[in-house]
C-alpha cells in the first residue's frame, strides 16, 4: 500500500513540476505586474507566486479536470487582493502609478485577457466596478509622461 501512495506522490510532483516549468514565467510576470516591482528586482512578486503555487500544489489531486493555470492565477489574484495594503506603493514597475485594485484589474483584464464578468466573479465585485477600475487605470497609464527609450540621450 505504501508503494502505491509513493507512486502517486511522484506522479503528482512530476505533473506539478511540468506545470510550473511551463507556466511559471508567465505567472511571475502577472505577480510582478500586481506588485508593481521592476522585472529584475521582484521579491514580493516571487513570494506572492510561491504562496499561490503552494496552495495550488496542496489542492492538486482535488483539482483534477480543472485548469491548473486558471486555478493558480485565481490564487495569485486573491492573495494579492487580501494583501494589497502591503503593495500600495509600487517600486518602479510598469504599473507603479496605479492603485493595487487597478493593477489587479489591468493584469487580469488586459494582460491575461479574462472577461469582465469572470474578473468580477473572481474578485467578488460588480461588473460595473471592474469596468470603472479598468477605465481609470487605462486613463492613468495613458496620461503618464512617456519615458525616454533606453540609451537615448
Amino acid at each position: 500500500m505504501t508503494g502505491r501512495w509513493a507512486g502517486q506522490g511522484d506522479r503528482r510532483a512530476r505533473e506539478f513540476e511540468a506545470f510550473v516549468a511551463g507556466a511559471g514565467g508567465r505567472l511571475l510576470h502577472v505577480a510582478t505586474l500586481l506588485t508593481a516591482e521592476p522585472d529584475d528586482d521582484n521579491p514580493a512578486a516571487r513570494r506572492l507566486l510561491a504562496d499561490a503555487l503552494a496552495r495550488t500544489y496542496a489542492g492538486w489531486e482535488r483539482a483534477r479536470g480543472d485548469d491548473p493555470y486558471d486555478r493558480t492565477r485565481a490564487e495569485l489574484a486573491l492573495a494579492f487582493a487580501r494583501s494589497a495594503w502591503r503593495h500600495h506603493r509600487g517600486r518602479g514597475g510598469v504599473l507603479t502609478a496605479l492603485s493595487p485594485q487597478e493593477r489587479l484589474v489591468i493584469a487580469l483584464r488586459v494582460y491575461e485577457g479574462i472577461a469582465e464578468e469572470q474578473t468580477a466573479a473572481l474578485l467578488g465585485l460588480p461588473a460595473d466596478r471592474i469596468r470603472t477600475l479598468l477605465t481609470r487605470a487605462v486613463s492613468a497609464l495613458r496620461s503618464r509622461p512617456a519615458t525616454p527609450a533606453a540609451g537615448a540621450a
